[in-house]
């Protein structure tokens, strides 16, 4: 059966019919290879030829290996997510926009400074990687090996590229932020499920850890619940790692200077390990930069294959971070780290204080971020409730893999005023589908 659409006396030629019966069909998305003894014995050749042939298609991301499971072919890569936009007339809680108000303003001189880059040069900008490496010491982690990236998703894809292959296992929190899993998949990395709990992701049982590549988790204010991993937990889940010494652990700390927790991993890294300091979240998506520290053999091989294509990060968005970054640090008043984040704590304080009023119990003060989530019994049913009431909310169904059924609010859209009519409007929806 199968020699009727692979041939070939060499790698080479065994792998390029393979793919081309995958490109026509014959080999649809997750047929099984035939095993590498069988197709040796079919072409009359050596089984490492077939072996080096099927090497040759994992590395391409072509086929995948599950051990006893053999190898199969992959499936085709996501299509990219469409742009969500809410129905026209509701009240859009369902994006991930910041409150831009709340925002760091330059002005004259600053806006000079920002945009005095020249067009080449190193990698990072010197201002901002300074202001980086500063603010890491602060936080109790190394701020000698770093690097500049377009970025948290784009830091964390170039890591894995550096440290996985095709098929291999990559632990991420359940929920989780949907980008993440939509690269997983276009990187054919096999996404496993950890859950995520009061004190951030939870350990697995033993082996889990062993058989992945790396783990992804934010260390706090974990999107989309809010929580911020402790202490105790963070030593369970360091413990577990020793066995484990060629997992990459990713800390995505996207809130940073905005967090009023700990960060629990602090002087007690493993060997293998990055964290990604983006500003997406604390100065707008449209700084898309993020600065690494990490493990210095993968930092440099990230910074390597950088160079390969963008070079670098444009030298006048590092330098306008690095301006904004130098002005939300002054002081308390609007436009400062300390007036964002208390403006977020007070927003997800006086949602929990309404929605106690109406009977919804949580310890929604425990969170931090521009979301807060919400389990209910019925996504679509809520979601649908609330639509008719003006308010456009987030389905969690595109943040779970396992978990149970919640919505996602985002802060950012909201003020202090609004709190008492969605309270009303969540209680009552949450009542109609119970």
């Amino acid at each position: 059966m199968t020699s009727l659409f692979v041939e070939g006396s060499n790698a080479r030629d065994i792998a390029t019919s393979l793919e081309h019966a995958m490109r026509s069909g014959a080999l649809p998305p997750g047929s099984a290879l035939p095993p590498v003894r069988q197709l040796a014995v079919e072409l009359g050749v050596n089984p490492n030829t077939v072996a080096a042939a099927y090497a040759r298609l994992r590395a391409a991301g072509r086929v995948l290996t599950a051990g006893r499971k053999g190898t199969r072919v992959a499936g085709a890569p996501p299509s990219p997510t469409p742009v969500y936009a809410a129905p026209e007339g509701l009240r859009d809680l369902a994006g991930d926009q910041v409150d831009a108000a709340l925002l760091p303003r330059l002005r004259g001189q600053a806006w000079t400074q920002a945009l005095a880059q020249p067009l080449d040069g190193v990698a990072g900008d010197a201002p901002l990687l300074a202001q980086a490496a500063h603010w890491l010491q602060g936080q109790g982690l190394p701020g000698e090996d770093l690097g500049c990236f377009s970025g948290a998703l784009d830091a964390i894809e170039r890591a894995l590229r550096q440290h996985a292959r095709p098929g291999d296992r990559v632990g991420v929190e359940d929920p989780l932020w949907p980008p993440l899993l939509a690269l997983l998949h276009s990187l054919r990395l096999v996404p496993v499920a950890l859950a995520v709990d009061a004190q951030g992701m939870c350990v697995p049982a033993d082996g889990v850890l062993r058989d992945c590549a790396a783990v992804v988790l934010t260390p706090r204010a974990q999107h989309p619940t809010g929580v911020a991993m402790t202490a105790a937990r963070w030593r369970a889940l360091r413990r577990a790692l020793r066995a484990c010494p060629h997992t990459l652990l990713i800390l995505d700390d996207h809130w940073g200077p905005l967090s009023a927790a700990p960060l629990a991993m602090a002087g007690t890294l493993p060997p293998l390990w990055l964290h990604v300091l983006s500003v997406t979240s604390s100065l707008g998506p449209d700084c898309r930069v993020a600065v690494v520290s990490g493990t210095p053999g993968l930092v440099q091989g990230m910074c390597a294959h950088q160079a390969l294509g963008p070079r670098a990060v444009s030298r006048w968005l590092q330098g306008l971070v690095a301006q904004l970054w130098r002005q939300a640090s002054r002081g308390r008043g609007r436009g400062s780290w300390q007036h964002m984040a208390g403006s977020y704590a007070a927003r997800r304080a006086a949602l929990a204080q309404a929605l106690r009023r109406h009977g919804v119990a949580g310890d929604w003060e425990r969170g931090e971020g521009l979301h807060a989530w919400l389990p209910v019994a019925d996504e679509a049913a809520v979601a649908q409730h609330m639509a008719a009431h003006g308010w456009a909310v987030q389905a969690g169904a595109p943040l779970r893999l396992g978990s149970g059924p919640a919505i996602r609010i985002n802060l950012a859209a909201l003020g202090l005023r609004d709190m008492g009519r969605l309270a009303r409007d969540l209680a009552a929806a949450l009542r109609a589908v119970s």
